[in-house]
C-alpha cells in the first residue's frame, strides 16, 4: 500500500515542494517584493495569525459551494434520466445543453446579484452553473454506454424500460456520474469565489477583494491557499464515496492493474 502511495503522489509531491522551495528563494534573493509576491512561509503565518476571520468567510464559500453542488447533482441526474428515456428530449436538448457552456458563466454574475440581490441565492445558483454540466453530461454518457449484452438479457425477459433503467442503466453509468462529480468538486469553490467577487456580504471572494484594495497581497495568497484547499478536499471526499458506493468497480479496476 505504501508503495503504491509513492508511486502515485510521490513524483507530484516531489514537484510540489521543488516549485516551493524554489519560490521561496526566489523572493527571497530579492528579484521581486515581497509585498507583490509573498514567500509561501510568509502565506501560511498569515493565514494562521487571520485564521478567525479568514475561517468565517471559508465556512460561507464552503456553505454556498455544497448547496450549489447539491442542486446541480440532482438536476444533472434528473436530466440526464429525462435524456435517457426520450430520444427525442436527446435530440433537442443536448445540443443546447452543449451551446449553453459557450457563454461564459462568469458574465452572468453580474446580471444574477444584479437581479436577484447579494444574497445567498444568486453564488448558490452560480455554482450550481459551474457543477451542472460535467455531472449532468457524464451522466448521461453513462446511461447511453450500458452494457448492451445486460439491455437484451433484460428484454428478454421482458422487462419495462424503467426496470432496465433501475436495474442495468443506472449502476452501470455510476462510475462517469463520480468522474463528472469530481470535475464539478474542482469548479464550485471557484464558481463560488466568482459569485462572491461581485457582490457579498462575506466569504472568500469579498475577501480577497477586500484584501487587494488595502495592498495586503498576502492575505489574498492566504484566501487562495484555503480555496485550493477546498477544492481538493471536496475532490477527495467525491472519491471516497465513490470507493465506498462502489467496491466493485475500484476491486474489478485493482485486478486489471
Amino acid at each position: 500500500m505504501k508503495l503504491r502511495w509513492l508511486a502515485g503522489y510521490g513524483p507530484a509531491f516531489v514537484l510540489g515542494v521543488t516549485i516551493l522551495a524554489f519560490w521561496e528563494l526566489y523572493v527571497r534573493s530579492g528579484q521581486i517584493s515581497a509585498e507583490v509576491l509573498p514567500t509561501p512561509i510568509a502565506i501560511v503565518r498569515a493565514l494562521i495569525d487571520h485564521w478567525d476571520v479568514i475561517s468565517v468567510h471559508t465556512l460561507q464559500t464552503l456553505l454556498e459551494t455544497v448547496l450549489g453542488m447539491a442542486a446541480a447533482t440532482v438536476f444533472g441526474l434528473l436530466l440526464a434520466i429525462t435524456l435517457e428515456i426520450s430520444r427525442w428530449s436527446r435530440r433537442a436538448i443536448y445540443p443546447v445543453l452543449v451551446i449553453s457552456q459557450t457563454i461564459p458563466i462568469i458574465a452572468l454574475a453580474p446580471l444574477l446579484l444584479l437581479w436577484f440581490g447579494i444574497d445567498l441565492g444568486p453564488k448558490v445558483f452560480v455554482v450550481a452553473l459551474y457543477c451542472f454540466f460535467p455531472i449532468a453530461v457524464a451522466c448521461a454518457d453513462g446511461l447511453a454506454d450500458a452494457e448492451p449484452e445486460l439491455i437484451n438479457l433484460l428484454r428478454s425477459m421482458r422487462a419495462s424500460r424503467w426496470q432496465i433503467l433501475w436495474l442495468v442503466r443506472l449502476p452501470g453509468a455510476m462510475p462517469s456520474f463520480f468522474s463528472g462529480l469530481r470535475i464539478a468538486a474542482t469548479y464550485g469553490v471557484t464558481g463560488a469565489i466568482f459569485g462572491e467577487y461581485v457582490g457579498a456580504y462575506q466569504g472568500l471572494g469579498i475577501y480577497m477583494q477586500l484584501s487587494f484594495n488595502s495592498h495586503a497581497i498576502v492575505l489574498v495568497f492566504a484566501a487562495i491557499l484555503v480555496t485550493a484547499v477546498l477544492s481538493l478536499l471536496l475532490f477527495g471526499l467525491v472519491s471516497l464515496i465513490e470507493r465506498i458506493a462502489l467496491p466493485w468497480y475500484h476491486g474489478s479496476a485493482i485486478r486489471r492493474l
